[in-house]
């Protein structure tokens, strides 16, 4: 791929770590949304963030009559707006997802957000950032 800037779904695919976030994008039917005008702000969790989840969740949600609980999920994940790492450093933040509810980010010793690592900050999108993180996170209720 070359170095020139790719909307969120495209920059996650090339990345070949999250196929399970893609395939659950697709499967929610949210990738014409994440492939939008945006901005927006994604915390992406890896391959290996799902895997943790245990066993069978993700074959579960992925099935046609959890697809609301699904986009209830992955939206959990995206902010509107585009947010870079140096934006949230040293503060403590509640910011709202596109899902309604609200996030918990630290950035007061590195970045956590809900309690999982972003381990990659900042790769920049033609319509937002993603931030590596290394959990999935799930709305409470």
């Amino acid at each position: 791929m070359s170095s020139a800037l790719h909307d969120i779904v495209d920059t996650a695919v090339a990345a070949g770590a999250f196929e399970t976030l893609v395939a659950a994008v697709t499967a929610a039917d949210l990738g014409s949304t994440l492939k939008g005008e945006g901005p927006f702000t994604v915390f992406a969790p890896t391959d290996d963030a799902f895997a943790k989840l245990p066993a069978g969740t993700v074959e579960d949600l992925v099935k046609p009559e959890n697809k609301a609980k699904l986009a209830a999920i992955l939206t959990y994940h995206v902010m509107s707006g585009k947010v870079m790492a140096a934006d949230v450093a040293g503060q403590k933040l509640e910011p709202a997802t596109v899902n309604g509810a609200t996030l918990h980010v630290d950035g007061t010793d590195g970045v956590t957000v809900n309690g999982a690592n972003v381990v990659t900050a900042d790769i920049e999108c033609t319509n937002g950032v993603i931030h590596v993180i290394d959990a999935v996170l799930i709305p409470e209720g």
